[in-house]
């Protein structure tokens, strides 16, 4: 997104996008809000609303009209909605909640640590 784009965003009140400690595909836990105490894996991050979609969390349910067009099957479904970053935390390889460091390699790679038992979250390869 070019600079200006940003400019526009900013005027209008909007968040600039952040780094988010937390990935696809990591396990959290939610420590707040009415879900508190589930955890899941994380299907999606919103760096520019600062929110992630978790699985089996913060379910809702959506009224959907049949529409044979489209092989849309009408009725109720549910699905994720999405969840503040603030209100989950990374669950170790053990399941305990963490808060997440960096530590930076020998071969100059930034991996996430556990600031809590100190292992390693990342992969290496």
């Amino acid at each position: 997104m070019p600079k200006s784009a940003y400019l526009r965003r900013q005027e209008k009140g909007e968040l600039k996008p952040v780094k988010i400690k937390i990935k696809k595909d990591d396990m959290v836990k939610v420590i707040s809000g009415r879900d508190k105490g589930k955890s899941g894996r994380v299907l999606e991050v919103d760096h520019l609303t600062r929110k992630i979609t978790v699985e089996g969390v913060m379910l809702m349910k959506r009224h959907t009209r049949p529409n044979p067009a489209k092989q849309v099957k009408g009725g109720i479904a549910e699905r994720e909605a999405e969840i503040h970053v603030s209100n989950v935390m990374l669950l170790t390889a053990g399941g305990v909640p963490t808060r997440i460091g960096y530590k930076l390699e020998p071969n100059g790679r930034r991996v996430r640590v556990a600031r809590k038992t100190g292992e390693q979250i990342d992969k290496s390869k």
